[in-house]
């Protein structure tokens, strides 16, 4: 029977995009509309840059870079049939030092 006594660790809340909108609303006093149009820029922006195999570096938060994935063999879940995944490049997200500073990460001060 499982332990019911232990406290249970509220449910964490994301950051979404509609919470940046907001915030570059109140920010820069501007309307949710004229605020969404600069979010969806800057998203679109970084999306077209990974498209076109482009690393993506944004100062004091981190970079979207790629990492390149050897061709394998897998399994089809369904059938369970062998099947040969190709090689692919695959976007990861790497904090910067600044953030990983400020959340208490192993990062040197860029004052260095």
């Amino acid at each position: 029977m499982p332990d019911t006594s232990a406290e249970k660790v509220p449910a964490q809340r994301s950051l979404t995009k509609a919470d940046i909108v907001a915030g570059v609303a109140r920010r820069l006093d501007f309307t949710q509309v004229q605020a969404a149009i600069v979010v969806d820029s800057f998203l679109k922006g970084v999306v077209a840059a990974l498209k076109k195999g482009e690393e993506v570096e944004i100062r004091g938060l981190g970079s979207f870079r790629f990492r390149s994935r050897a061709p394998r063999k897998g399994r089809n879940p369904k059938t369970g049939e062998r099947v040969e995944v190709p090689a692919k490049r695959v976007p990861y997200f790497r904090m910067g030092k600044e953030l990983k500073a400020i959340l208490g990460g192993s990062a040197e001060s860029s004052s260095s």
